[in-house]
């Protein structure tokens, strides 16, 4: 199946790279480029991509709002570009609906990468991006914080083991080891959490699991490595389940 992307940057010769990058590739094509979130969004609706790279700062409509819009209207999964990696650009963008987040000095085979992983309905984040969010998380809590019992505890034990584990950064097949599963089995878990939990990826999973107090800030600035079972009351007041290498 063949991506369709759409492209936004004022700046028309970094516009231009970019879908010239992308355009070259067999299995992605560029149906439209814009130079500002509104003609993004329209290109969007018109067009039905499956993916819209958008620089941050545009005139008029940003690509924050634009990543807004079209997270809320349709289908399209978005890609951030921008030459700044502030906080605030990152958390705005990402609670905006925005499904990767890259630095626009992404080497070539990355940006390539990036548009497949998104179109397949993955997340991605570039390293520094990743860092900069779990430290920010794991050192200002929210003000906004939700109990974990309000909102986690349609889980599973081995769900919530599963979304800690999305929060320390593991991939599936870490998480496989962790657990003693298979990787076919963490996929169902991880679909499992976003389904129960109504979130969109893996990122706004780690976002939650940050906001609901799952994992807590370390002396180093990182994810803690408490208990899997931290926050949650088990269910039956029988001890949460985890020592077995079974799916629950």
């Amino acid at each position: 199946m063949t991506i369709r992307v759409v492209v936004a940057d004022d700046q028309e010769l970094v516009r231009s790279g970019f879908a010239m990058i992308l355009d070259a590739q067999p299995d992605i094509e560029v149906v439209a480029e814009a130079g500002d979130g509104r003609a993004a969004v329209e290109a969007v609706r018109r067009l039905a991509p499956e993916v819209a790279l958008l620089d941050i700062r545009m005139p008029g409509t940003d690509g924050i709002e634009a990543c807004r819009t079209i997270s809320a209207e349709t289908g399209c999964r978005t890609v951030m570009l921008t030459t700044f990696d502030s906080d605030e650009y990152v958390y705005e963008a990402l609670h905006a609906g925005a499904s990767g987040f890259l630095l626009k000095d992404v080497r070539r085979d990355d940006l390539v990468h990036a548009v497949r992983v998104v179109a397949a309905g993955d997340s991605l984040l570039a390293p520094s991006v990743a860092r900069r969010l779990i430290a920010e998380y794991t050192s200002r809590p929210p003000a906004t914080a939700v109990a974990p019992s309000a909102r986690l505890d349609v889980l599973t034990a081995r769900e919530h083991e599963t979304l800690l584990h999305l929060a320390r950064g593991l991939s599936n097949a870490e998480i496989a080891a962790a657990l003693v599963v298979s990787e076919h089995t963490v996929k169902t878990h991880v679909g499992n959490v976003l389904s129960k939990l109504g979130l969109r990826d893996r990122i706004q999973a780690v976002i939650c699991a940050y906001e609901c107090g799952v994992v807590t800030p370390s002396p180093e600035g990182g994810p803690a490595s408490g208990s899997p079972a931290q926050g949650r009351k088990p269910p039956s007041g029988k001890p949460p389940a985890g020592g077995s290498g079974r799916a629950r």
